[in-house]
């Protein structure tokens, strides 16, 4: 008795962008690698989250420090900084993958949280994500959104690596 094929199922996958060349490369291996294998039908979610903004306490402990035009400017800056990488991103799918369903996501927060509350929210089949390749000083300062997402995130979470400039691994 031969299995059936029956019509492709649909299939979310989240893809963390950001400024960096990490996170352009994890969306580019998911476009050649992930995406439309097997019966499925894919829309790919990428998702940017704009970090909170620093607070710095003044002598007064106002909690301001900076005029509100420069706040303004700031604000301006960061969805200009993310537009820019939708730009980016979206352009990369449709060089390489033209039929691929794409939605965009821009969120405030925390990237750690907004990644796991984002594919909570929307239900999503995989996380696809980038990792910076911090040693563990930075990573022990900085913290490591791959590895908490992995941690945290209840569907499968793919972390792709950067191949380094001295590796001569075949391809």
């Amino acid at each position: 008795m031969a299995d059936e094929v029956g019509p492709p199922k649909d299939r979310k996958i989240l893809v963390a962008v950001d400024e960096s060349e990490e996170s352009m490369h994890a969306l580019s291996w998911c476009l050649k690698n992930v995406l439309f294998c097997g019966n499925y039908k894919d829309i790919l979610i990428l998702l940017y989250a704009i970090p909170p903004r620093a607070v710095y306490p003044t002598f007064d402990n106002t909690g301001h420090v900076f005029s509100s035009d420069f706040l303004a400017m700031m604000l301006k800056y960061n969805k200009d900084a993310a537009d820019f990488v939708m730009q980016e991103a979206k352009r990369t799918c449709k060089e390489q993958a033209r039929e691929v369903k794409v939605e965009t996501r821009i969120e405030h927060g925390d990237p750690r949280d907004v990644i796991c509350e984002m594919a909570e929210k929307l239900h999503v089949d995989m996380v696809v994500m980038g990792s910076h390749g911090y040693g563990l000083i930075k990573r022990t300062f900085l913290g490591s959104v791959s590895n908490h997402c992995v941690q945290n995130v209840k569907c499968p979470v793919l972390v792709v690596k950067r191949p380094r400039p001295d590796d001569f691994r075949s391809k």
